[in-house]
């Protein structure tokens, strides 16, 4: 046990002296940081307007009426690569950040697509 006491004092080396030999973080690993919290924004940003469209299919089930195929497809796919793109970041996964990517857009597509058609209806109702 007298072996393991704590070593009073500061350890020799650490006075500050050796600065100039030190490491310093190289800028493309600070750069990867940087990227990797503007996709965590993104990413926060996209689940929440998956869960706006995911309420919007919630209240159409609530009036029984049955939900868009276009939105439930678009929700779906938002929400899987929603999970592969913060794997992807968390481990720094170039496959699932491109299946990120490729899903994200398809989600965003479908979903404009759904709120065309949508408009085009509320359109053809109000005429």
């Amino acid at each position: 046990m007298n072996q393991r006491s704590a070593v009073r004092g500061r350890p020799s080396g650490t006075d500050g002296s050796d600065f100039s030999y030190r490491m310093v973080v190289d800028s493309r690993y600070t750069k990867v940081a940087k990227a990797k919290s503007r996709l965590a924004k993104l990413i926060i940003v996209q689940v929440v307007t998956q869960l706006m469209i995911a309420a919007n299919v919630f209240v159409s089930l609530s009036k029984n009426e049955s939900p868009n195929r276009v939105s439930v497809v678009s929700l779906g796919i938002g929400f899987v690569s929603v999970v592969a793109g913060e794997l992807g970041r968390k481990k720094s996964r170039s496959n699932f950040l491109k299946f990120y990517v490729f899903g994200s857009s398809m989600a965003i597509l479908l979903s404009v697509a759904y709120l065309a058609m949508s408009n085009l209806q509320l359109e053809a109702v109000a005429r």
